[in-house]
This record gives structure tokens, C-alpha cells and sequence, in this order.
């Protein structure tokens, strides 16, 4: 039987999920946005936390919504009204990552078989967010199975008004060597950005399949004309299938070695703007997207 524990560090709350032998397990952190903190399938380390930084720093696995990335200054309109979100990236004066990031989500169902583990976790805004004044219901599952992890998002408009949104997932990846790991995706667009990490337009994408990921130092967008993402390292062959209509895919290196974030998103930096990828959320209605993680070892 498949088990979860409720775990306190630090002061935060956790769920952990295992298989019955505990070689595979996944740690999602309830008190920061429901992030999957830790994903570790057959005693090898997939998803990791960076450390020694702090999540305040590097965002490690942390949900986007309802923007992905950043919005240019904080600032947009959307139906006739201006609105002016945190910038919480201060150096760049960027509203960065969305604002589900650290809010606290509660448990709402979980489901332990022979053949899985899984939890739905809720969290609800009441439209008091500076800057996005929109009521909404926020959950996702986390799904442990044989053959990774699955998340599953489902996002509810109870407010009175529709409101604009895209969504995304910034997790890091782990590689014994990433120099002579590899990915593979199917692209048409490679996105340019400024100075502050903002779209500015696009050229055609160049890229040769398997990506090289040596000698890049990676914070790149591109588009997705499938949706599969695989990550081809020396201890395990990752994919990524992305159950959206639109797709599209970041690519980051932080200082520390062999790792690496792969972010699944449904639009790109600054979309409240350029509306690349946004999306509308009408009054009652609700919004659904799954992201599958399969590993082969």
C-alpha cells in the first residue's frame, strides 16, 4: 500500500507521499504554494530544492499563477481597468512567478491503493490580492504512481467578474553530469528578451534535437508544437507530457552545477500585455491542465 505522512519542518508543513517500499517518494510543502519540494523515484534524487539558497530566492518548484514568469513593471489592463501587481523582483521592477507561490493550501481529499498515492490540495482566494482582485478556487493533485508523478491543476472563477491568466511550474532538475545530458522538444519559435527577462519579440527557432545543454548558460523561452518535453540524462530519461492547448517552455541554469529548472508554461513573460498565451477565465467557469512526469532508470 502506497502511505502519506504529514511532516513539520522548519516551521512548515509537508505532505509526503511513498510507495510501499520507500524508494520512491515525493515531498510537497503545504505553507509555500503547495510545491513539490522533493521528488525522489527508485532511490535517485529527480526533483530538487536548491540548496544552500532559500526558496524566497530560487522559486524551487514553486506553481505560477495567474502569470507565469513576470509581468513588465506590475503593470496591465485588463477591461478598461489598470491594475498594479507587487513587484517582487525589485532589482529588475518585476511582478515575478504569479502570487500562489506562498500562500497556504489545506488538504481536501487523498487516495492511498495498492497502485498510488494522491492528494488534492485547495487554495482559495477571496480577491484581496494587491493587484488581482479576482476570487478564485485553486487545486492541485499530486498523483505518486509506478511511473513518476502526476500533477493535475483545476482553477474555478468565483467571482463576479472574468480575469486574465497563465499558468506554470518551475521545477529543478538534477543531473549526475547535466554537460552531457540532453533534451528533445518540438519548437517553431525561440523568444528574445530584454535586460529585465521581458519578451521583445521572436525569431525562428535553430535549434538541432537532442538540445546540447553544455557550455549554455540558459533563460530561454521557446514554443511547443507537442506536448512533450524530455530531459535524457546519464542515470534517468525524464518526460514531461503537457496536457494544455498551448504550450510553451523555459529554460534555466542557476549557478549551481547539474541542475537544471524545465518549466512547463501556458504563456511567456509579461503575457498580460503581449497576450502571448493568455488566457480568460469567465465567471463559474473552470480551468484544467495536467502535467505527467514519467522516468525510465
Amino acid at each position: 500500500m502506497y502511505k502519506l505522512k504529514n511532516i513539520k519542518k522548519d516551521g512548515l508543513d509537508y505532505i509526503k507521499l511513498q510507495n510501499p517500499n520507500e524508494t520512491t517518494e515525493a515531498s510537497i510543502c503545504l505553507s509555500q504554494g503547495a510545491r513539490l519540494s522533493e521528488f525522489i523515484f527508485n532511490n535517485m534524487e529527480i526533483v530538487s530544492s536548491i540548496r544552500p539558497e532559500t526558496y524566497k530566492d530560487n522559486y524551487a518548484s514553486s506553481i505560477l499563477f495567474p502569470f507565469a514568469n513576470r509581468i513588465k513593471d506590475g503593470k496591465y489592463s485588463f477591461e478598461g481597468i489598470d491594475y498594479h501587481l507587487l513587484c517582487n523582483e525589485e532589482d529588475k521592477n518585476n511582478a515575478l512567478h504569479g502570487l500562489v507561490y506562498d500562500k497556504p493550501f489545506t488538504i481536501i481529499n487523498k487516495s492511498l491503493t495498492s497502485k498510488s498515492a494522491s492528494v488534492t490540495l485547495l487554495y482559495v482566494s477571496e480577491g484581496q490580492l494587491i493587484g488581482f482582485p479576482f476570487k478564485y478556487h485553486f487545486e492541485v493533485t499530486y498523483t505518486l504512481n509506478p511511473m513518476g508523478i502526476n500533477l493535475s491543476i483545476n482553477i474555478k472563477n468565483n467571482g463576479e467578474s472574468s480575469f486574465p491568466f497563465t499558468l506554470g511550474w518551475h521545477p529543478y532538475f538534477t543531473s549526475s553530469h547535466l554537460s552531457v545530458s540532453t533534451m528533445e522538444f518540438t519548437s517553431s519559435k525561440k523568444f528574445l528578451q530584454d535586460g529585465r527577462n521581458i519578451v521583445s519579440g521572436s525569431e525562428d527557432s535553430k535549434e538541432v534535437m537532442p538540445y546540447q545543454i553544455k557550455g549554455k548558460k540558459l533563460d530561454d523561452a521557446f514554443n511547443l508544437q507537442n506536448n512533450t518535453i524530455k530531459f535524457l540524462t546519464p542515470q534517468y530519461h525524464l518526460k514531461i507530457e503537457c496536457l494544455s492547448e498551448a504550450n510553451y517552455l523555459q529554460l534555466y541554469t542557476p549557478s549551481n552545477p547539474n541542475i537544471i529548472a524545465i518549466e512547463p508554461m501556458t504563456g511567456v513573460s509579461n503575457s498580460f500585455n503581449n497576450k502571448i498565451g493568455l488566457q480568460i477565465l469567465n465567471v463559474n467557469d473552470s480551468y484544467k491542465l495536467d502535467w505527467i512526469i514519467s522516468v525510465e532508470t
